[in-house]
């Protein structure tokens, strides 16, 4: 794979969206009836922040959007490489597409994302789903227009899945899936390698984004009234590192940080290993920054924390945490972990447990270890049988909804500043600074607004309340 990490940033040229526009105008009728377009999205908010970009441009080639496939004269899924129970469900869907290829010919079928960026997944797509028209990588998103273009007017499959860390593009359109809450991508791709992950492999080698044009984009937001900014890379702590403006992760959060408004900055995804002492001085001195910190600790053995290359140990990730806890009172922490590492024994997860006990998470993701092929964990030893591993996993999530049913329980006649969203049920959400949600009784007209809300009970992890005022 290439290592290409200071390559300039590349405007985008908007050539081919005209080029498209064009093509579709000129069908029978195109010129009155604008083509639908159904976007699909699997896997993380770096996925979602693509798709917003992927449905700007369609947008701007005169694409309206439908959430029905049937409907649609562009089916596009975003995949996800990161579990194969992620791949496999992509697969049984794209497979359902097959039926209405063969009731629309018309209709384009197109498959984007890390997952196709493998080479074994991209040469099962192109030999048992010929019905998939285009297939591309994460690494040529910006090209999408051109790639588009080139498999509406040929009779051929489009196939551009590059082995190459890619590159930064600046001025891509974006169609925001929300109008108060926004990502912000500050890097791409991941120099970590660990042992478990797909990621380095599909996404590149780390590139971090100027941040001037970070901060632009960030006070375009807040000026058009977002109220919640959250910054996205692999491992947001390595922002900056070995670029020339010597801006890193600190720096960049107080410059947004001091950005003139009312709004709420949070970040994903922290890697401890880089994760510093300075980085919590910067969150408590700035009050717009989110008092929730993601930290996947992954294992709570050092020795499958070896295994995995994490570069850190137990100790010294708690060290962090008390730290933290130390500099900013009432933080929050959610984190990662996976259960059934190739190797793993009874001791090794009765560490992880030791640690989910001593931190107290609010919430955590939980994964049985998932094989990603080509990665080194794959080709480990792994005598454990799945339902040991099934059996821990459940010991785990106990445990977990115990620690937050007491936190959730503690929080009880408090009264916190929170962002009102929808629940979608009929009722509303409130969520505060430290991610926890409050379920709150409201009119809708609320939904986007800032509001104080005192939490009347807890149901175990399950908080409610009611609004007091809003902001």
């Amino acid at each position: 794979m290439a290592n290409n990490p200071k390559a300039a940033p590349v405007t985008f040229d908007m050539g081919y969206i005209d080029r498209v526009r064009a093509l579709l105008n000129s069908r029978p009728g195109g010129d009155i009836k604008s083509p639908l377009a159904h976007v699909r999205t699997y896997g993380c908010q770096q996925n979602v922040s693509d798709s917003e970009r992927i449905k700007g441009m369609l947008a701007q080639m005169g694409f309206g959007f439908t959430e029905e496939p049937e409907q649609a004269d562009l089916i596009l899924f975003n995949t996800c490489a990161v579990r194969e129970h992620a791949e496999d469900r992509v697969f049984g869907n794209v497979g359902a597409l097959k039926s209405i290829k063969r009731r629309r010919p018309g209709t384009l079928i197109a498959l984007c994302g890390c997952m196709v960026q493998q080479e074994h997944v991209a040469e099962k797509i192109k030999n048992s789903y010929p019905f998939v028209d285009l297939i591309f990588g994460p690494h040529v998103i910006h090209r999408f227009p051109e790639l588009l273009y080139n498999a509406l007017a040929g009779s051929k499959r489009v196939i551009e899945i590059p082995d190459s860390d890619g590159t930064i593009v600046e001025d891509l359109p974006v169609r925001r899936d929300g109008n108060f809450k926004a990502w912000l991508s500050i890097m791409y791709g991941c120099n970590n390698f660990c042992t478990y992950c797909i990621v380095p492999y599909v996404r590149g080698r780390e590139r971090s984004r100027d941040p001037e044009r970070i901060l632009e984009e960030a006070r375009e937001l807040v000026k058009s009234g977002y109220k919640e900014i959250t910054l996205l890379g692999q491992n947001v702590n390595s922002y900056g590192k070995g670029e020339e403006h010597g801006v890193d992760f600190p720096e960049l959060l107080k410059r947004i940080n001091d950005i003139p408004g009312d709004f709420l900055i949070r970040f994903m995804t922290s890697h401890p290993k880089d994760a510093t002492p300075r980085l919590f001085d910067t969150i408590a001195q700035c009050e717009k920054v989110a008092r929730h910190f993601h930290l996947p600790f992954q294992a709570g053995s050092n020795r499958i924390l070896k295994l995995m290359n994490r570069g850190y140990t137990r100790e010294q990730y708690l060290e962090l945490i008390d730290y933290a806890r130390s500099v900013i009172p009432g933080i929050s922490f959610t984190s990662d972990v996976i259960v059934g590492f190739p190797g793993e024994t009874r001791e090794d997860f009765e560490q992880t447990l030791d640690l989910i006990r001593r931190v107290g998470f609010t919430s955590l993701f939980t994964f049985i270890y998932s094989p990603r092929k080509g990665t080194p964990a794959a080709r480990m030893e792994d005598p454990v049988p799945h339902e040991v591993k099934t059996q821990w996993f459940r010991e785990m999530t106990t445990l977990q909804e115990e620690i937050a049913a007491a936190h959730s329980a503690s929080m009880v006649g408090t009264v916190r500043r929170a962002l009102i969203e929808d629940a979608g049920d009929g009722f509303l959400e409130a969520r505060l600074s430290e991610n926890i949600v409050v379920r709150v009784e409201g009119d809708r007209s609320l939904i986007g607004n800032f509001a104080m809300v005192e939490i009347t009970g807890a149901r175990s992890w399950i908080l409610t309340g009611k609004i007091l005022n809003t902001l």
